[in-house]
């Protein structure tokens, strides 16, 4: 089982509950039973609310936390996966389909790490290819066709780095779904829900709302990129130091105007309870559809412009002269 260092003490806990609640006369503790679930409640409370920023990188990249899959089938009905890009090839890294959430009737596009080392493997660890970014696109259009609004999931370090990802266009790939998602003619949320990666994540990350679950992160670089290029080497001391001066929490980028939206995660993160973190997932996506889709085309377009361009606004007040 994974384990996280800063969890060791509520892990004991868990131990202590499981091997009472093994034992053939369980029912005799249960008062004990009752105060150790108790403790470890208050104790997963009292750690996850004080999580530094490269704690809350680390539960982002837990094994155990859901993927876009794992949220298909936890709040989605009558998914269809659609593949290919028509170009060159499917990336296993972006999932493409329609279902529904809720009432509603969307194109959901999410990345996608994989559980097992070979799913892993071939999803090349959430790191998306041109095609990747390329099918998203594709599949968005088709959204925007039938006006069927768009929901996309974020969970990538970034975007595959390797030569033939560049032979095939990844800046191109990624620069062109910017253009074109800050056009489509549909309600557009995006949800980071892990790992949000510099141009990797910003590839599907151009909507009309965007959010972040409690424990992920949203940087133009990772803490331990970050690192390696301030500190020249990343290690635990150095990539803390990057992941505080990144100010890539959940927090950090509502503050920051980043994002509009942090969803709360259950006791401990989305890991310990996938159902109540999809659960309030999908209150979230359908409160801000079902808001969004009053608004008409045209002024939706201009808003999400203007949304993006007001990122990184400063202003500089001139003092009169005397």
């Amino acid at each position: 089982m994974f384990q996280l260092d800063f969890e060791q003490p509520i892990l004991e806990i868990e131990h202590q509950i499981e091997s009472m609640e093994a034992r053939p006369d369980a029912a005799r503790w249960a008062d004990e039973l009752a105060a150790l679930r108790a403790t470890r409640g208050s104790l997963i409370e009292k750690t996850y609310s004080g999580l530094t920023p490269w704690q809350t990188v680390r539960v982002a990249r837990h094994p155990q936390r859901p993927q876009t899959l794992d949220y298909v089938d936890l709040m989605c009905r009558d998914f269809g996966q659609l593949h290919g890009d028509r170009r060159f090839g499917d990336d296993p890294a972006i999932v493409c389909g329609f279902c529904r959430i809720g009432p509603l009737k969307v194109m959901l596009v999410g990345h996608q790490k994989g559980r097992t080392t070979p799913e892993r493997v071939a999803c090349h660890f959430g790191c998306a290819h041109p095609e990747g970014y390329r099918k998203a696109l594709l599949k968005m259009k088709l959204a925007e066709k039938f006006g069927v609004p768009i929901v996309t999931l974020i969970d990538t370090p970034g975007a595959y780095p390797g030569i033939g990802s560049e032979q095939r266009g990844q800046a191109e790939a990624i620069a062109y779904n910017l253009r074109e998602m800050s056009g489509l003619r549909v309600p557009v949320v995006c949800i980071v829900i892990g790992e949000g990666g510099s141009g990797g994540a910003l590839g599907i990350g151009v909507g009309d709302r965007v959010a972040m679950m409690r424990y992920s992160w949203y940087s133009v670089i990772s803490p331990e990129g970050c690192a390696a290029i301030l500190f020249k080497e990343a290690n635990e001391k150095t990539n803390t130091h990057a992941a505080q001066a990144l100010a890539l929490t959940a927090a950090d980028n509502a503050r920051n105007g980043l994002v509009d939206a942090v969803i709360e995660e259950p006791n401990g993160g989305a890991h310990r309870d996938p159902r109540s973190a999809a659960d309030r997932m999908q209150q979230w996506i359908v409160s801000n559809l079902q808001e969004l889709q009053r608004i008409d085309p045209d002024t939706l377009v201009r808003l999400r412009f203007e949304r993006f361009r007001r990122i990184g606004a400063v202003g500089q007040r001139i003092a009169p002269r005397s």
